[in-house]
C-alpha cells in the first residue's frame, strides 16, 4: 500500500514537508541568531554563550549516531510520522519554560533544557529526511527540497532578524509564544499525511536488517563518492558565508547596511536559488546540476573577489557579489542535497543520508578553519576564491555519478 493524503500529491508533499522545515528552522533561527543577542542584553557572560551555541550544535553534528533508531524502531503502531510528531511535541515543551523562567537568573535551566530541545529537533531532521526519501519520487527531489529549503530559510528569518526587530512589540516572551506555535502548527498537517504502512517485524529482526542493509550500501562506490562530494563540495560557499559578516564590516559596512543585508537579501536570493535549482536538478539530473551550480558557486566567489580588489569600490558592489554568492548557494544547496537522497536506500534512509549530511557539517568546519587562516595572510579575495577552488575536486566525482542511485556500484 503507497502513502496517502498530503503524501499522495507533489503540492500536498511541497506544503507538507516546506512547513516541517519552517517548524525546524524557526527554532534554528531563535536559538543561534535571536537568543545569544537577547541573553546578552540580559547580562550573561559571552563565554557563556558561545559555550551553549557551540554545546547545541554538537546533536546535530552526530545525529547519524542515533539516526539507526529511528530506521530500527518502526512497526504498524510506529511510523516516521510518529517519531516527527514525538520529537516537535518534545522540541516546543523543552522551550515552553522560557515563558515564564528568568534567564540570566536560571541559565543552567535554560542549558539544560535548550540541550534537550537540540536533541529533539536533530532526531525531527532526521525522520523528516527519511519520510521525505520513502515517500518522494526521485523525479520530484529536486523541487522538494527546494521547498524544505523554502520554509527552514523562512524559520530562520521570522525566529532570528524579524524575530528580533519584532521584540519591542511583541516582547521576549511573546517572541517564544510564537516560536512554539510556529514549532506546533506543522502537526496539524501530518493528520493528513499517511505514510505506507511499515511490516510487522521483531526487533533482533530489524536490527539484523539494518546492519545487513548498511553493509550493502558501504559496499557500494557511490556511497563513498556521495561522502566525498559532501566534504569538499560546499567549501567554496561556506568559506564565504562563514565570514560574511566580518568581511562587510572591515569593508566599511554599517550595521544596519549588514542587518537589511542578511534579512532582506542573502535569504530571498538563497530562497529563489533553491527554487529554481531543485527544478533544474529535476529536469537534468542531479549529479549534473550539482555540478553546474558547483561552478556557479565558483563563478560568484570569483566576481566577489573581483569587485573587492577593484579600487574605490563602495560597499554596494560588494554586497552584489555576496547576493551572487547566496543566490548560487541556495540552488546548490537544493541540487546536492537532492543527489544525496537519490544515492540513499530508503530501507536505512535516517542512517545513510544523516551521513551524509555530517560530511556537509565536516566541510563547513574545515572551509570555516581554513579562511579564517587564510585571510590573515593572502586577504580576503585570495582566501575566498582559494577555498573556492579547492571545492572543484568535486568535479569528476559528479561527472562519475551521472545517472547512478546507491544500488549501483
Amino acid at each position: 500500500m503507497s502513502a496517502g493524503g498530503l503524501l499522495a500529491t507533489p503540492r500536498g508533499r511541497a506544503l507538507l514537508f516546506g512547513c516541517l522545515y519552517l517548524s525546524e528552522g524557526a527554532p534554528i533561527g531563535f536559538v543561534w541568531w535571536a537568543l545569544p543577542t537577547l541573553l546578552r542584553q540580559d547580562g550573561v557572560d559571552v563565554a557563556q554563550i558561545t559555550t551553549l551555541t557551540a554545546l547545541l550544535a554538537l546533536p546535530w553534528a552526530f545525529k547519524f549516531l542515533w539516526a539507526p533508531l529511528v530506521d530500527v524502531v518502526r512497526g504498524p503502531g510506529w511510523d516516521l510520522r510518529s517519531w516527527i510528531v514525538v520529537a516537535q511535541v518534545t522540541m516546543g515543551l523543552a522551550l515552553a519554560p522560557l515563558l515564564v523562567i528568568d534567564w540570566a537568573a536560571a541559565f543552567d535551566v535554560v542549558f539544560v533544557l535548550l540541550v534537550l530541545h537540540a536533541f529533539a529537533a536533530a532526531t525531527q531532521d532526521v525522520a523528516i529526511d527519511a519520510l521525505s526519501i520513502e515517500t518522494v519520487p526521485p523525479t520530484e527531489r529536486g523541487a522538494i527540497n527546494g521547498w524544505m529549503q523554502t520554509g527552514m530559510l523562512s524559520g530562520r528569518a521570522l525566529l532570528g532578524g524579524v524575530g528580533l526587530a519584532m521584540v519591542p512589540v511583541l516582547g521576549v516572551r511573546g517572541l517564544v509564544g510564537l516560536l512554539l506555535a510556529v514549532i506546533w502548527l506543522s502537526l496539524l498537517l501530518l493528520w493528513w499525511a499517511r505514510p505506507a504502512p511499515v511490516k510487522a517485524v521483531g526487533g533482533a529482526g530489524r536490527w539484523r536488517e539494518l546492519l545487513r542493509h548498511l553493509r550493502d550500501a558501504a559496499a557500494t562506490r557511490t556511497t563513498w563518492i556521495g561522502l566525498a562530494i559532501a566534504a569538499v563540495g560546499g567549501a567554496g560557499f561556506e568559506a564565504v558565508g562563514a565570514v560574511a559578516g566580518p568581511y562587510l564590516v572591515d569593508r566599511g559596512a554599517s550595521g544596519a547596511a549588514i542587518g537589511t543585508f542578511f534579512g532582506m537579501v542573502s535569504v530571498p536570493c538563497m530562497i529563489f536559488g533553491a527554487l529554481i535549482g531543485g527544478r533544474v536538478a529535476d529536469r537534468t539530473g542531479k549529479a549534473r546540476a550539482t555540478g553546474v551550480l558547483l561552478v556557479a558557486v565558483l563563478a560568484a566567489v570569483v566576481t566577489l573577489a573581483v569587485l573587492d580588489s577593484v579600487a574605490g569600490v563602495g560597499a554596494g558592489p560588494r554586497m552584489f557579489g555576496l547576493a551572487a554568492v547566496y543566490l548560487a548557494l541556495g540552488g546548490f544547496t537544493a541540487a546536492s542535497y537532492a543527489l544525496f537522497m537519490d544515492l540513499t536506500d530508503a530501507r536505512v534512509a535516517a542512517t545513510q543520508f544523516s551521513a551524509f549530511m555530517a560530511m556537509t557539517n565536516v566541510c563547513e568546519s574545515w572551509a570555516a578553519f581554513a579562511v579564517g587562516r587564510a585571510i590573515p595572510v593572502f586577504g580576503y579575495p585570495l582566501a575566498f576564491v582559494g577555498i573556492a577552488l579547492l571545492s572543484i575536486m568535486a568535479l569528476p566525482l559528479l561527472a562519475g555519478l551521472a545517472g547512478r542511485t546507491n544500488r549501483e556500484s
